[in-house]
């Protein structure tokens, strides 16, 4: 991980009222454990919403090919580690989802409009533990 993820994970973590989670997976393909700080939204009833936008680039970032892999992971978001399982949003589902995420978040649109891939939504969902 960059110096510069390093330091938005640490603060991420230190302020819990932070828009932004930490998402922890396990790299497909090497195994190694990996986090990502990723801007969240509200996902109803206890979840969270998180885009694989990349900022608009031709392909979907590391994090997503890992969540696609393995989809219960952890994330700490507003101060506590919280183990999900994450679900890619089709349909009707997903669209109610972009409209109220480029609502509060224009970039999201403006980061649509630079790919010609559709962003993936994707809800993340506390699990049992223990």
């Amino acid at each position: 991980m960059n110096w510069a993820n390093r330091m938005t994970v640490k603060r991420i973590r230190k302020n819990s009222s932070s828009d932004t989670l930490v998402l922890t997976t396990v790299g497909r393909k090497s195994g190694a454990v990996r986090e990502t700080p990723v801007r969240w939204f509200p996902g109803g009833e206890g979840t969270w919403l998180i885009v694989a936008s990349a900022n608009g680039a031709t392909r979907n970032p590391a994090w997503y090919y890992n969540l696609a892999a393995q989809p219960e992971v952890t994330i700490d978001v507003q101060g506590r580690r919280v183990a999900v399982t994450a679900s890619q949003l089709a349909g009707a589902e997903r669209a109610e989802a972009w409209k109220q995420i480029t609502t509060s978040a224009a970039r999201f649109a403006a980061y649509q409009e630079k790919t010609d891939r559709e962003l993936p939504i994707l809800r993340l969902t506390p699990r049992a533990t223990g």
